[in-house]
């Protein structure tokens, strides 16, 4: 195992953990306590995942997450003492691809870790056969450039908003549970907040949808879960 992780946390107790089992799991580490120190070491280090705590001296994890997401398009992963589910929206908006509250377990954090990178490898860099584009109504999906364009102009999604929109377009009309759709397309097998595939679905609805409010292609079935629905359809 030879992939690299950035840990970013001021609590130096708590990121000498995430060192030592980091590193006792195969993983090259490099460690940053500040937000400044954070984005150098993005530059020179090029971690394949970075682990990024929200408070965080000179620059907050909302920031450098902002500033990772302008060069790089490593799975983040927020750790957040907070709960509040604005800060999980906020982060998820800002790029992020999960995040972690505290106090967390090491298996938890570790099988997280594990399931981003695997999707990033699972992602390849060249398709040898091209895939086909997928239409529904205005929205077209293409696999090959990873992109959503809504009525010819393309939609700025996240790499985990695509992977969700492209999952339920190549399902459609299949209501997925938030269970079935955090294990296809987070990779988590046990481990993850159901409530992460609410935030994400929010945000994607405000980026695809014309009212977001009043959704015509991801739509919610009561007590179950979410759809892609051709908005010709009949509700």
């Amino acid at each position: 195992m030879d992939e690299k992780i950035l840990v970013v946390d001021d609590e130096q107790p708590i990121a000498d953990i995430l060192d030592f089992n980091l590193k006792k799991e195969g993983f090259t580490v490099e460690v940053a306590y500040d937000g400044n120190e954070a984005l150098e070491k993005v530059h020179e280090f090029v971690p394949d995942l970075v682990l990024l705590d929200i408070m965080l001296p000179y620059k907050d994890g909302m920031e450098v997450c902002r500033e990772i997401r302008k060069y790089f398009d490593m799975p983040i992963i927020m750790l957040t003492a907070k709960d509040a589910e604005i800060d999980k929206v906020l982060g998820l908006e800002l790029g992020a691809d999960d995040y972690v509250t505290k106090p967390f377990s090491n298996r938890e954090l570790l099988a997280r870790v594990k399931a981003n990178l695997r999707r990033l490898q699972a992602v390849p860099e060249e398709s040898p056969s091209k895939q086909k584009q997928i239409e529904i109504g205005d929205l077209t999906v293409d696999p090959d450039a990873y992109l959503v364009s809504k009525r010819g102009d393309p939609v700025d999604l996240t790499h985990r908003e695509f992977e969700l929109v492209h999952y339920l377009a190549r399902h459609i009309g299949q209501v997925m549970t938030r269970e079935h759709l955090l294990q296809a397309v987070w990779g988590y097998d046990y481990f993850g907040d159901v409530r992460t595939v609410d935030v994400t679905v929010r945000r994607l609805r405000e980026k695809v949808e014309d009212n977001p409010s009043y959704p015509m292609w991801i739509v919610t079935r009561r007590g179950v879960g979410y759809y892609l629905k051709h908005p010709e359809q009949e509700k």
